[in-house]
């Protein structure tokens, strides 16, 4: 039985060529970057020729990219290091409520230390209100934290504008971008951005290597101490191999990115089109915005049967799917983001996210199509005995 991968939203698989690269680095080079002697030195070389490759494909400076064990570690340096920094000026932040949990349980810890969290609502396709987050502003308020793709559903949030409006009143914005980068193009220059998060294996990179995006200027408190890596923002000897694959993997995808992005809406497409043949069009439900989403997620109901029960009769049919988050994915708990959206129950029960990327084939979206049909042919005669 071949299998389908349609969870790449949780992680992604390894690209051959970042694969390629690490192994070398692993089996080669084993000097710490911060030694004087030859094998040091060398290290070092690696970093900063990854780091200065990265920072040209995200448009920021060198100094201003700070590497990381992943996605999460980023969204916590850039809300405790903010917090810590800039608490003598205010104590207020405001997120939203669908962010992923890497924010909002920072977002809880923040408020067992005195600060005073605002969760924006979203409306039914998963967006935030411009004139709700302008509301909900005060002269306490130091931080907004922003994720720029729903990682469950795909809604785009209107970065641009929560920018703009962040740096007409002084206030420091961060944007969770782990999802959107490889998904849309980023330049940290021309957003109004002071902090943003990123992970290389949601890029077809390493697992455990991420990074953050620090505004030239602005100063942040460090949570790991022990030596004087990333400009004593984050100690400890960095992954030079894990590094240099990150560095690959974004090379191969911004070389790619349009026709990635266009070949993930051809996978879309294709997946809709086929299960309006095989389910019909009134038996699933598109979660998520219209036209403001990432291009490789695709959240649909199907309210004839729970997540549950469709995710199993698919993974034994060789389907890999989620029902959303991979940090949640074990609990029995309704997805946050769909609850936050306000969707009815049963819409909230049945949802499936799909989401794609390298490897998979518009073959295999007719495919997962027929499954699904043949799947809910079986609960609709069991039900119909």
């Amino acid at each position: 039985m071949n299998s389908i991968y349609l969870d790449h939203a949780a992680s992604t698989p390894i690209h051959p060529e970042v694969a390629s690269v690490m192994m070398k680095i692993m089996t080669e080079q084993y000097g710490n970057a911060s030694s004087v002697h030859t094998f040091g030195r060398s290290a070092k070389r690696m970093l900063n020729g990854a780091r200065d490759q990265v920072c040209a494909l995200l448009d920021c400076y060198p100094d201003e990219l700070v590497f990381t064990g992943g996605g999460t570690e980023s969204d916590n340096l850039a809300l405790f290091g903010v917090s810590s920094l800039l608490s003598h000026k205010g104590k207020h932040i405001i997120t939203s409520s669908i962010e992923h949990h890497a924010i909002l349980h920072t977002c809880d810890q923040l408020e067992r230390e005195g600060f005073q969290i605002t969760y924006l609502p979203v409306d039914a396709t998963g967006q935030i209100s411009l004139s709700d987050l302008e509301d909900a502003i005060t002269e306490e308020t130091i931080l907004i934290s922003i994720m720029y793709g729903n990682n469950e559903v795909g809604t785009i949030q209107p970065i641009k504008e929560i920018g703009e409006l962040a740096r007409s009143r002084g206030i420091l914005f961060h944007v969770d971008a782990v999802q959107a980068l490889g998904a849309v193009p980023i330049s940290c220059k021309e957003l109004a951005v002071d902090l943003m998060s990123f992970s290389a294996h949601k890029v077809n990179g390493p697992q455990g290597v991420g990074a953050l995006y620090v505004r030239r200027g602005l100063q942040l408190n460090a949570r790991l101490y022990g030596g004087l890596q990333e400009k004593k923002r984050r100690a400890g000897t960095e992954n030079i191999a894990g590094v240099v694959g990150f560095a690959k993997a974004i090379e191969i995808m911004y070389d790619q990115l349009k026709e990635r992005t266009d070949y993930y809406v051809l996978l879309r497409s294709t997946l809709l089109d086929a299960l309006a043949r095989e389910v019909g069009r009134d038996f699933f439900i598109v979660n998520g915005h219209s036209t403001e989403f990432l291009p490789h997620i695709l959240n649909i109901s199907f309210p004839e049967i729970d997540s549950e029960t469709l995710l199993m009769s698919m993974d034994m049919e060789g389907i890999a799917a989620s029902s959303g988050s991979a940090c949640t994915s074990g609990s029995l708990e309704l997805s946050h983001v769909l609850k936050a959206m306000n969707l009815p129950e049963q819409i909230l029960k049945s949802a499936v996210r799909f989401s794609y990327g390298l490897g998979n084939t518009t073959e295999e979206m007719e495919c997962t199509a027929r499954i699904i049909g043949t799947i809910l042919q079986r609960i609709r005669k069991r039900d119909h005995r």
